[in-house]
Formats: C-alpha cells, sequence, structure tokens
C-alpha cells in the first residue's frame, strides 16, 4: 500500500495546537472535514470510534507515534491525516513519552484489509530510523508527503 496516494498535503497539519490526546483527536477529525474528507455530521461517529479504541489500548505505540485509528461508517474507503506537534502530546503512550506525529485511520465497517494494510505501512516508515524527525522537521504537508513517497 502506498500512503502517499492517499495522504494528500490538505490531510497534513504540520503544527497542531492541542497538547492533549483527546482534543488532538477532535483537531485531526477537523482536518478530515476541511478537506471534504469526512462530513460534519460524522464527526460524533469518527470520535466515538477512536475513544472506544483507546479504551481498549492505547495507541500510542513507537517513540514519539501515535496512531489512533478505528472502523466507521462513514469510510468508504481509507482515511487518513497526520498531524505534528513539536511541543509534544500528552498522550499516555506505552513508553510514557510524548508524541510528535499522530496519524489517524479510519476504515469502513466490515473491511479490516486496507486497515491492516495501512497501519503495516505506518509502523514500516515509522521504524525506518530518523524518519520521525524528518517527519517533524518539514515545513508543510506537501513536504511531508514527499518524504512518505521517497521511502515507499
Amino acid at each position: 500500500m502506498k500512503l502517499s496516494a492517499i495522504l494528500t498535503p490538505s490531510l497534513v497539519k504540520t503544527s497542531l495546537g492541542s497538547v492533549e490526546k483527546e482534543e488532538v483527536f477532535e483537531e485531526m477529525v477537523q482536518v478530515l472535514i476541511d478537506a471534504g474528507r469526512l462530513r460534519e455530521g460524522d464527526r460524533d461517529e469518527a470520535l466515538r470510534a477512536l475513544f472506544d479504541r483507546e479504551a481498549k489500548m492505547t495507541t500510542g505505540v513507537v517513540k514519539g507515534l501515535g496512531l489512533p485509528h478505528g472502523k466507521i461508517a462513514a469510510a468508504k474507503e481509507l482515511l487518513i491525516a497526520l498531524g505534528v506537534s513539536p511541543r509534544g502530546i500528552e498522550y499516555q503512550a506505552m513508553d510514557g513519552a510524548p508524541v510528535h506525529v499522530v496519524i489517524m485511520v479510519f476504515a469502513e465497517i466490515g473491511n479490516p484489509g486496507p486497515h491492516i494494510e495501512a497501519l503495516a505501512e505506518v509502523s514500516r516508515l515509522f521504524t525506518i530510523p530518523g524518519f520521525l524527525n524528518k517527519v517533524m522537521a518539514a515545513r508543510n504537508g506537501a513536504e511531508v508527503v514527499d518524504l512518505i513517497r521517497r521511502e515507499e
């Protein structure tokens, strides 16, 4: 799976304003709405899916990376947004460290294939030494998408 085919610059926010996990989820769902990938009326379903998943186990899985994800009826195709927080987010990550890059993934209910492929590709990319720091240093969404494209 090529994330760069799904993730466009308008789905990347390089300066998240929130520092609390729940607020970041709201901010990033808004990115999907602003980009026309999710309807305003689907906001509650999307947030509920994230909060329900997070209640099972944190999605702060790799040093500095948060990977919130969920399945929603509104996702007729894979939805991905990426956010960067230079200050760091209190995320209750597995390693206890703040999260600086958040990749939010929504998939259609009943179609787990693309969802699993996306999570696997994100994990692969962010285990490349120095990749997270490169994403954090990017000045805009186009630079982030270009970084991802070069590593795919």
